[in-house]
């Protein structure tokens, strides 16, 4: 069972801040949860379970959910490793970005898609940590995006034996360094647990933007 973290009423509300005028909206990502990216990932049933209760949340609230889906010379488009996970499913409605590269923006029609909706805040979830969340949420972050990465929604596989620190710290590291990119704004980036997105996504604009 996913364990929801309660937020004290006394917390401060926080005021989302992006550099990008008219784009007052919120959309979840959801990036590369494909079976062949996590099937060894850390974590993965929770990070999964979280993912899928941020987007029941989103949908619930009427806060657009964004797919992003990867493909390259080893994840073919269409086979198996490329499909996404089971315990997610898309909506017909919802909009589906194909990628070849780490970053969900480069070379993809995203920022249209986002533009379209009006969306400045984006809320980041999924995989792999060390690679396209790293590139996404940088990524957002230069193109002027407020951008909050879901510390308990995002993982990556044990990629010790190329040197690498082992998942659970790659992960710890980036949310620690994430907590406070800084930007032009008091709210441009940050981490936070999904528990606690919970609640804003609830109170986030509606917007919805086309499928693909």
């Amino acid at each position: 069972m996913t364990h929801l973290t309660r937020i004290p009423p006394d917390e401060p509300e926080e005021i989302p801040v992006t550099t990008l005028p008219g784009r007052p909206h919120t959309a979840l990502m959801v990036i590369d949860v494909q079976k062949g990216v996590v099937g060894q990932a850390h974590r993965r049933g929770d990070v999964v379970a979280n993912i899928s209760t941020l987007v029941d949340r989103a949908r619930d609230a009427g806060v657009p959910v964004v797919w992003v889906q990867h493909s390259d010379e080893e994840m073919l488009r269409g086979s198996e490793a490329w499909e996404y996970v089971p315990e997610l499913t898309r909506a017909e409605s919802e909009p589906l970005v194909h990628k070849t590269f780490g970053d969900s923006f480069e070379a993809t029609d995203l920022e249209d898609v986002l533009a379209g909706a009006g969306v400045g805040r984006l809320v980041v979830t999924g995989a792999q940590t060390d690679a396209c969340i790293r590139c996404t949420i940088h990524g957002a972050f230069a193109r002027g995006y407020d951008v909050t990465l879901v510390g308990d929604a995002h993982t990556t596989e044990d990629q010790t034996a190329w040197g690498a620190p082992p998942p659970d710290q790659v992960i710890a590291h980036t949310n620690l360094y994430w907590r406070v990119p800084g930007g032009p704004g008091p709210d441009r980036g940050g981490r936070r647990d999904q528990g606690r997105l919970v609640r804003r996504l609830s109170r986030a604009p509606r917007s919805q933007p086309s499928s693909q």
